[in-house]
């Protein structure tokens, strides 16, 4: 019989994946600047409408907001990836996999794992 059990992976932390990272973050946070500054230009546009466009304003208010939650998570985000030293393992995600077991088989002993990737490359399993 076959079931599926939950596997980690885990990233070793390098020159190369720092920089990936940063790029990601580094794009991530331009392109919520951008959005924010064409929300204050639609904000003001709706304002200058006169009172029927208040409701309008306050919703761009609350999105300009989020964006800049947003940016503070990313922000904080790039502070945690500068400190990191190379050579840390990083849990990236969980993955399925299919496990065969039989009868006899220590069903408790039956962990899902552990994959280790370090630029891209697949360089140990645990069980």
């Amino acid at each position: 019989m076959h079931i599926l059990q939950t596997v980690s992976v885990v990233q070793i932390v390098t020159d190369s994946l720092k920089q990936e990272r940063m790029d990601v973050y580094e794009n991530q946070k331009r392109r919520l600047e951008r959005e924010t500054a064409q929300l204050l230009f639609e904000k003001k546009k709706a304002e200058r409408a006169g009172s029927k466009q208040a409701d309008a304003a306050a919703r761009f208010q609350i999105e300009i907001d989020q964006r800049h939650e947003k940016i503070s998570v990313i922000e904080f985000q790039i502070n945690q990836l500068n400190q990191l030293p190379i050579g840390t393992e990083l849990k990236e995600r969980d993955i399925q996999s299919i496990v065969e077991v039989k009868e006899g088989d220590r069903f408790d002993k039956k962990n899902g794992g552990t994959i280790v990737v370090k630029d891209g490359v697949i360089i140990e399993i645990r069980d």
